[in-house]
């Protein structure tokens, strides 16, 4: 088990099994949007491990009330969004609901020598990362530009970003997907589980265009004061406000945070990613400068 959501088991000598589920209300007004961030948030795990998506369940709550036709729009988008991470959307179970639910139980396939684990991180690593930040802080306080870029990013599957650390010579000593706890809080389990202080650059964070003017503005989320405090002296910053708003900003169906030997970061720079940190001895704790 890596995480409360997220399960490996060995099957056989070469292959393994990565299971996750992950399901939430709309952030979003448009159904097959709605569908394909779930399918896509869902998926992340599976990526985040090393593994290779093969199956899908649907876990969903709606409201009678709801046209069927934006049903059909969130299971097809959602079916979609599988097909493009290389499984199938094979059944699942719905349920009724005052409030609309959405999201799938993923099952995935990976070698059990080549699984990622939040672990391993080790003094020197580079930390890099594959997507933007920000998209909470887009979704509730952004402008139409910015809510276009967030809903864009959103959908986009981590599986290309997955097949960058595939094909490092030196595999990734960590993973982890960016999802609710932010930055900071998912740099947290790297931290804990390695034994070392997780260090980020305000500087250098990434974020969708608008979000660190709007984060400058004092713009919040409740879900950044709940990372605060779930982080609470876990957590040293000496960074402007607006950095430590993007590094515990809630993200939904974010990139993949990685730590790498430091000979892989300039590579992965070059395709897209951004270098945001280090990892170094310590306590552990994550560090924000």
């Amino acid at each position: 088990m890596d995480g409360m959501r997220r399960l490996c088991g060995r099957l056989g000598p070469d292959i393994a099994l990565v299971s996750t589920t992950d399901f939430f209300s709309p952030l979003v007004d448009d159904p097959a949007d709605f569908g394909a961030i779930a399918a896509a948030n869902a998926c992340s795990d599976i990526f985040a491990m090393g593994g290779h998506v093969v199956l899908a369940l649907s876990v969903a709550a709606f409201p009678e009330r709801l046209p069927p036709e934006v049903v059909s729009s969130v299971l097809a988008a959602a079916a979609d969004t599988v097909t493009r991470a290389g499984g199938t959307l094979a059944g699942g179970h719905t349920i009724r609901s005052e409030e609309p639910i959405f999201g799938l139980a993923v099952q995935g396939i990976v070698h059990p020598d080549r699984f990622w684990s939040k672990a391993g991180s080790r003094p020197g690593d580079r930390l890099v990362l594959s997507k933007p930040l920000g998209t909470g802080i887009a979704l509730a306080s952004g402008d139409d530009e910015a809510r276009a870029a967030a809903i864009a990013g959103m959908r986009s599957l981590n599986r290309e970003a997955a097949a960058r650390l595939w094909a490092l010579d030196e595999p990734p000593h960590a993973v982890t997907d960016v999802t609710g706890f932010g930055l900071a809080g998912h740099g947290w389990e790297m931290a804990e589980r390695g034994g070392v202080d997780i260090c980020f650059e305000g500087s250098s964070l990434p974020c969708i265009a608008g979000t660190r003017a709007a984060a400058e503005a004092g713009r919040r989320t409740g879900g950044e004061a709940r990372n605060r405090v779930y982080l609470a002296d876990r957590f040293d910053s000496s960074a402007d406000a607006a950095s430590e708003a993007l590094a515990l900003d809630p993200q939904t169906s974010g990139g993949l945070l990685a730590a790498v030997d430091p000979s892989d970061s300039g590579s992965l720079v070059a395709d897209g990613w951004w270098e945001v940190g280090e990892v170094i001895e310590g306590v552990p704790r994550v560090v924000l400068t």
